[in-house]
């Protein structure tokens, strides 16, 4: 694997801005894919469902604001198609990206298009810090938004479904994520409301992994977490590690379970710090991560933080344009480490530090087949 993600949300990588040009978008969607291969990658993962919307005609959700700034306006053409067809006509592979439960940067539904699901069903939307999401404890949102993700893989040839970190919100300090209703009707079977969050998403996990199956077998299902599992010191199966989130914890997101089990085809960590990091060691974690790998049938590949070669306040490790090659060479000495996915297209074209420019040189000096 060698991957690169698009982000759409907040116009991060592509759109530039919204309101540009039916013609305007797609060239700069194509020079996304162009500088993929030209620096020798085989993926792009592309975000395609941002805030519970949609980057191509969907049935069930409205079109993407970050492509004409308005949610609901018809771009002109559609995204996902055309990044599948134009990836493929070069080799490389398109997974399509989808965040479940985030409906917007924002807590006010009235700026929602007016035929929004959230608008239709208030009672599915919980805000929190500063957000709003679909309660991930009601059964019939879980259906709903794998309804709505599936519709993609029914349309189009992607050979991946992704989902990013996101499944209950990061934590915000003060605040509560309101789920009371929820849990007192569909609860009661578990030992505490943490049991009872986790096994949501456990089961939305499991359930797209079927829903994908049916609609489109052979296409594959990943997932790149936040890096750290649990701290060693919560839990003695844990990294040696004393980061502020844990997933199993926080976001209720039981991500080693999930590769043991093969409940997913592959994980991608976000491992985004230098090696000797104190708090979460880049070495440290590729080692952990590869002990869990270690005889399941869930592909490795390692999250890399592109984004911070170079960049301005960043550790003295990530101002040297050696760092990032180095944690590919740190993670060849590991076999089930399969590949690396960068973060993200815009830190790609720009490569401020040569960190990219390095990597390619160091490791990627002729084309590789992606994984299948």
């Amino acid at each position: 694997m060698r991957g690169v993600w698009i982000a759409t949300v907040g116009n991060r990588d592509w759109p530039s801005r919204p309101g540009r040009t039916a013609a305007e978008q797609r060239k700069e969607l194509t020079a996304h894919l162009d500088r993929a291969v030209r620096d020798r990658l085989n993926t792009v993962i592309l975000q395609v469902r941002p805030t519970a919307d949609a980057l191509w005609p969907s049935p069930y959700e409205p079109w993407a604001e970050y492509l004409t700034g308005t949610q609901g306006r018809h771009p002109g053409w559609d995204p996902l198609g055309t990044a599948v067809t134009e990836a493929h006509a070069r080799g490389l592979q398109l997974h399509a990206w989808f965040n479940p439960y985030r409906v917007a940067n924002h807590t006010e539904p009235t700026r929602l298009a007016a035929a929004h699901p959230a608008r239709k069903h208030p009672d599915w939307v919980v805000p929190y810090g500063g957000r709003l999401y679909y309660n991930p404890g009601l059964p019939e949102v879980r259906a709903f938004v794998q309804r709505a993700m599936l519709d993609a893989v029914a349309r189009y040839p992607v050979d991946a479904v992704h989902f990013d970190d996101y499944f209950y919100p990061y934590p915000v300090a003060g605040q509560t994520f309101d789920d009371d209703d929820a849990y007192d009707r569909h609860g009661g079977a578990f030992p505490s409301r943490a049991a009872w969050r986790r096994d949501n998403i456990d089961t939305l996990v499991r359930e797209t992994a079927a829903g994908i199956k049916r609609v489109r077998p052979g296409t594959r299902f990943g997932v790149s977490p936040f890096g750290v599992w649990r701290n060693a010191t919560t839990d003695s199966r844990g990294s040696d590690t004393r980061a502020g989130v844990e997933t199993y914890d926080d976001l209720y997101a039981d991500t080693r379970r999930w590769v043991r089990s093969h409940w997913i085809d592959y994980i991608v960590p976000q491992l985004y710090w230098h090696i000797g990091n104190a708090a979460a060691d880049y070495a440290g974690l590729v080692a952990w991560w590869a002990e869990v790998a270690k005889g399941t049938k869930t592909h490795l590949y390692v999250g890399e933080a592109l984004y911070r070669a170079g960049a301005t306040g960043q550790p003295s490790a990530w101002q040297d344009p050696v760092e990032l090659s180095r944690h590919l060479t740190l993670a060849a000495g590991y076999p089930q480490v399969r590949g690396h996915v960068f973060f993200a297209a815009k830190d790609l074209a720009a490569d401020p530090a040569g960190a990219m420019a390095r990597v390619v040189a160091d490791h990627y000096r002729g084309p590789a087949k992606p994984p299948r």
